[in-house]
């Protein structure tokens, strides 16, 4: 295990900074074949970006939700497809670190473990001595390409009969994935479908969903750790929050590129940036991105706070943070519609910018997770005092 001197916000913000060139150059290459680029995982690697939620003693950072936040913001502003699998890598890291100490040495041999997989029950799990034999399919697992572990979650039969949610983390080595992501966003994510066929995997990578909501960890050395003092719907929102808000300031960077050199076509206006529609526009837009960064680091502050504080979450600040994973993308996305409608014809051509972002954050905003629709009735429902329609909370 891996003893280091722990850098700070500030040093992982700036290598993250650092690396847009190299995501940028990429990003057109993952479009087109599906899949991040062996040189953008290389120096994502380099540049110590998979070890934020990982624990210290594997050589992991354990940084705070904060740090997540300004990472995920300029990572977005490089490539949305790498922010998004980074987000879904820092939150699957963070639940194998709530597994068994066991199973983590196996995970974190590697500090740098990529780890893939979704919430989504897509299987079964037959009990076998020692632990249990796994079958299954499950679709949109970003980034599996460039992942050595996935985390699954399976229905394994319990004494009584009645079967219970279980996640487990199985080698990608086990299991088989379908060249099967054809989407029109977040295409660049590689999110394929995984199938196991008769896997066995040893109790040890084995954990109880319902405790594990409850709150009842198997880690032990993990468990003081202010990392892991929040709920899964806080981790998620706080790990996700800024990528959307990053690929919406990139949008409004490429925006202003274009506009004092293009003219709105059959008007007098031959610089757009002379318009005060294009004024209305840009405002509007830039405010819209500033809500979402507000709740997106709002999100975070808390989770930091009461990690220090040990104060319990709320069955509303559940929901908020639950509400802010919707909220988020949709502010941001709402934003880069805007700009995107106002960029002209020439703006759809695939080699332009402001078209990749846009349907990267429309796919974002169709997420299980993010959906503003459901996000939002969820927060409503607890606001009014009713039992809230989701497990996930």
């Amino acid at each position: 295990m891996e003893t280091q001197v722990r850098p700070g916000r500030d040093e992982v913000v700036a290598r993250a900074a650092a690396l847009a060139p190299v995501l940028r150059r990429n990003a057109d290459w993952s479009e087109r074949n599906a899949r991040l680029a062996d040189e953008t995982v290389q120096a994502l690697t380099d540049a110590g970006i998979f070890r934020l939620r990982v624990p210290a003693r594997y050589g992991g950072y354990e940084s705070d939700w904060s740090t997540l936040v300004d990472v995920g913001i300029e990572l977005g502003r490089g490539d949305g497809a790498v922010a998004f699998c980074l987000a879904t890598w820092w939150i699957t890291s963070w639940n194998v670190g709530l597994f068994s100490d066991e199973a983590q040495d196996e995970v974190f041999a590697d500090p740098d473990a990529r780890i893939c997989g979704t919430l989504v029950i897509g299987g079964t799990a037959e009990p076998k001595s020692g632990g249990a034999v796994v079958n299954g399919t499950w679709r949109f697992n970003s980034g599996a390409a460039h992942s050595s572990w996935k985390l699954l979650s399976v229905m394994r039969p319990t004494a009584d009969g009645e079967p219970e949610p279980v996640m487990a983390v199985v080698p990608m080595t086990q299991l088989r994935m379908l060249d099967d992501w054809d989407s029109a966003g977040l295409r660049g994510t590689g999110s394929v479908t995984v199938e196991a066929e008769n896997v066995f995997v040893p109790t040890a990578r084995i954990m109880s969903i319902p405790a594990f909501t409850r709150g009842e960890y198997d880690s032990q050395l993990n468990a003081g750790l202010a990392m892991f003092q929040a709920p899964l719907v806080t981790a998620v929102g706080a790990s996700t929050g800024g990528k959307s808000v990053g690929m919406a300031r990139a949008a409004i960077d490429d925006f202003l590129a274009r506009i004092a050199g293009r003219p709105i076509t059959n008007t007098d206006y031959e610089r757009q940036i002379d318009a005060p529609i294009t004024h209305l526009q840009l405002a509007e837009a830039s405010l819209k991105v500033d809500e979402a960064e507000f709740h997106a680091r709002r999100i975070a502050a808390m989770a930091d706070e009461k990690a220090k504080t040990g104060e319990e979450w709320t069955l509303r600040e559940r929901a908020y943070a639950r509400a802010m994973g919707g909220r988020v993308p949709q502010l941001a996305s709402e934003a880069v519609n805007l700009l995107a409608g106002a960029s002209g014809a020439s703006s759809i051509y695939s080699d332009q910018l402001i078209q990749r972002i846009r349907r990267n954050l429309q796919a974002i905003t169709v997420h299980s997770l993010h959906l503003p629709s459901a996000t939002r009735e969820l927060y409503g429902r607890v606001l009014c005092g009713l039992e809230p329609n989701s497990a996930f909370i």
